[in-house]
């Protein structure tokens, strides 16, 4: 946003995607003059020349990379207050005889500079792109946020950790009060000199105990010292505010106690949930994932790998869009699968006593092995309705050899059906 009336868009490399720069522009002022708005749009390599060309310009466009000569035939004419500076500068400007950008770009900018100050010349070199402006990031606003102010600075690491455990539990208070758990937590270390060193964790589930919070920035500090050395945590001459926020939080259902036995199936939940958690503060909690079924039969995508802090919900949304319209077919027992599934189906050379039958002998790795048990063939059938979806039947077959290994290999494509030459593929190793 751009108060009072304006909205900053950043569309580097994508003009070309609607058909041009051009278009770009019709486009947006015509979906506001749809909405009953009135607006003026411009582009150009920077915001300043953009906002200055909507405002005070006939021109909608500045070209790219355009020369100084360029800039001046856009820019000199408009007025000052093109720049953006405040009313006072521009009425002392206007009765010092200056009144557009090339007034004060064609005279020595000293004397300038020694009147009005340096602004003047910083807003109308941003303008022409001969120097950046500075951006001031807007962080995301915390839900909870507890904080510790100290007289001297603390620099041992003992210190900083438990007062992050302090501020844990006081956290947890806010949390509990509010019948919410934490999901992203951040800790940010003041030091005295100025300078933020910030740490952030995630969580698997709503968290809100103080030891698990505790522990978890432990684990990232220590994480944190063994990738950067001594200068991972670096207090400096110390830190003397010490700030605890939940960033992002959800609803924590509050356990309720029980006469009966203890449950161990929650108790391992929440073991796993604890281990993703500690992995994540080391690893990062996107690293951490967890193979979760598939809706599919093709073995190679029969299961796929998500975040395992959201495995639960992954997992819930995958059924809720399975079921929606059918129950899904239950098995008295799965088909068996190999222990060992190949990243990539292997060809190999096999002979069939009938074209559609299962192998007598096959060769894989240029080793040859005759087959003494077969059981198949299972029958998976291309998914037709997927673009990307494999276009030929796979007939699979459980192999042993004399030598007692079995392995999963399958015949692709139908006899007569699909095709005259079917190929065949080593897909996993059951031993």
């Amino acid at each position: 946003l751009d108060p009072p009336r304006g909205v900053m868009l950043d569309i580097a490399g994508a003009a070309h995607l609607f058909g041009g720069e051009v278009k770009v522009l019709d486009e947006i002022e015509g979906r506001l003059a749809a909405q009953g708005f009135s607006a003026r749009a411009a582009i150009a390599d920077t915001p300043e020349a953009a906002w200055a060309l909507a405002r005070f310009s006939d021109a909608r466009i500045a070209p790219a990379g355009a020369d100084a000569k360029t800039l001046a035939l856009l820019f000199d004419r408009l007025p000052l207050a093109a720049l953006r500076l405040d009313a006072d500068m521009i009425d002392g400007l206007a009765q010092a005889g200056l009144r557009r950008i090339g007034d004060i770009a064609l005279r020595p900018r000293a004397p300038i500079a020694a009147r009005f100050g340096s602004d003047v010349f910083a807003r109308h070199d941003a303008l022409k792109g001969m120097a950046k402006s500075a951006i001031s990031p807007r962080f995301e606003a915390p839900a909870y946020l507890v904080e510790r102010r100290f007289a001297e600075g603390i620099a041992r690491r003992e210190d900083v950790e438990g007062t992050i455990f302090a501020l844990a539990k006081d956290l947890s208070g806010l949390l509990e009060r509010h019948g919410e758990g934490a999901r992203r937590l951040e800790v940010a270390l003041f030091r005295v000199d100025g300078v933020v060193k910030r740490i952030a964790v995630g969580t698997s589930r709503p968290l809100r105990e103080p030891q698990a919070m505790g522990r978890l920035f432990r684990e990232r500090i220590a994480a944190v010292e063994e990738a950067g050395g001594e200068e991972g945590l670096d207090a400096g001459y110390g830190f003397d505010v010490v700030r605890l926020a939940a960033l992002a939080v959800e609803p924590a259902a509050t356990p309720q106690a029980s006469l009966a036995m203890h449950n161990a199936d929650s108790a391992m939940t929440g073991d796993l949930a604890d281990l993703i958690d500690r992995l994540g503060a080391r690893l990062g909690i996107r690293r951490v994932t967890r193979l979760v079924a598939n809706d599919t039969h093709i073995p190679e995508f029969a299961v796929v790998a998500v975040a395992a802090a959201g495995w639960q919900s992954a997992v819930g949304n995958r059924q809720s869009k399975t079921t929606a319209h059918c129950p899904l077919p239950t098995a008295a027992s799965p088909p068996d699968r190999p222990i060992r599934l190949l990243q990539r189906p292997e060809a190999i050379e096999a002979i069939a006593a009938v074209p559609d039958g299962p192998p007598i002998k096959f060769r894989w790795r240029r080793v040859l092995h005759e087959v003494a048990a077969v059981e198949g063939p299972e029958r998976i059938a291309p998914e037709w309705w997927k673009a990307q979806a494999p276009a030929l039947t796979r007939d699979y077959f459980r192999a042993e050899d004399t030598q007692g290994q079995r392995f999963w290999l399958y015949r692709e494509g139908l006899y007569a059906r699909e095709t005259e030459t079917a190929r065949w593929y080593m897909h996993g190793l059951f031993g």
